[in-house]
C-alpha cells in the first residue's frame, strides 16, 4: 500500500515538475516576445516568480494529499464486520471470521472461552448440572 501512495505522490510530482520546466523553456525560447510582442529577452524576475509561485501551490497540494492519502488508508485497514451475523466484508465478499482468518492471514484458529463469559456461564451451567469444569479461558 506505501508502494501505491508513494507513486501517486511522484505522478504529482512530476506534473508540478513539469510545469516549472515549461515557465522556465518558455523564457528560454522568448516565447512571450512571439505571442505578445513584449520586450525581447529573458526576463528572471517573472520566471522565478512564477516558479516560487508554482512550488508553494505544489507544496500545499502535497501536504493535502499525503494527509488525504494517509487518512484513506488508515481507514481501509477496519475490518467491515457485519452487525447481524458477525460476517466479514473482505474484497467484495462476505464470510466468516474462521474463513477470512484463514484465508487472508494464514492464522490457525481454534475455540475457547473468554473469562468474563466463564464466569457468566458457571451459574446456569451449575443449574443445569453440568459435571465437567468449565474452562478457565486459559489455553
Amino acid at each position: 500500500m506505501n508502494h501505491k501512495r508513494e507513486s501517486i505522490l511522484w505522478v504529482e510530482g512530476l506534473g508540478f515538475g513539469f510545469i516549472i520546466v515549461s515557465v522556465w523553456l518558455t523564457e528560454l525560447f522568448h516565447v512571450p516576445h512571439f505571442l505578445f510582442a513584449e520586450a525581447g529577452g529573458i526576463n528572471l524576475e517573472r520566471a522565478l516568480l512564477r516558479t516560487i509561485v508554482v512550488s508553494g501551490v505544489w507544496l500545499a497540494v502535497h501536504i493535502g494529499t499525503r494527509r488525504l492519502l494517509q487518512r484513506l488508508y488508515h481507514l481501509e485497514e477496519y475490518l467491515r464486520i457485519c452487525s447481524w451475523c458477525r460476517k466479514i466484508g473482505h474484497e467484495g465478499e462476505w464470510m466468516t471470521m474462521e474463513e477470512y482468518f484463514g484465508s487472508a492471514l494464514a492464522t490457525k484458529m481454534t475455540h475457547g472461552v473468554c473469562p468474563e463469559c466463564s464466569r457468566n456461564l458457571r451459574p446456569s451451567a451449575k443449574r443445569m448440572g453440568a459435571k465437567t469444569e468449565m474452562p478457565s479461558g486459559k489455553i
